[in-house]
């Protein structure tokens, strides 16, 4: 059996999650510890990685632990963030009073004043 099964089905289940499963990276590692797999994502598919209070990443944990407990090895994952500047950032909120104009949470908070 292969040594690295524990990585491929890591690998495998994020890839299927992902919406750019191409820039998936599982790295594996073996130390005094365990096995550790180091997974890396684009940026923008870090929130469907993780999930909602990481529940997703917490059950990708515990599917990991289970394949290496059937093979009597303890693994861990871990979940690199991506490089600065990676991750999409959030658009503003605006508003759009009577007149059509745009406005900003500064405009906003200038006219409750």
């Amino acid at each position: 059996m292969d040594e690295d099964h524990d990585r491929q089905f890591v690998e495998y289940i994020i890839k299927s999650i992902v919406t750019k499963p191409d820039n998936v990276e599982v790295v594996r590692s073996v130390d005094e510890l365990g096995v550790l797999l180091t997974v890396k994502v684009d940026g923008e598919d870090m929130g469907l990685l993780i999930g909602r209070n990481g529940s997703t990443a917490k059950s990708i944990r515990t599917l990991a632990r289970i394949v290496g407990m059937r093979n009597n090895a303890r693994v861990n994952l871990r979940i690199e963030e991506p490089a600065e500047g990676s991750r999409k950032p959030r658009e503003e909120a605006s508003i759009i009073d009577e007149s059509g104009k745009s406005k900003d949470i500064a405009d906003v908070l200038g006219d409750l004043q």
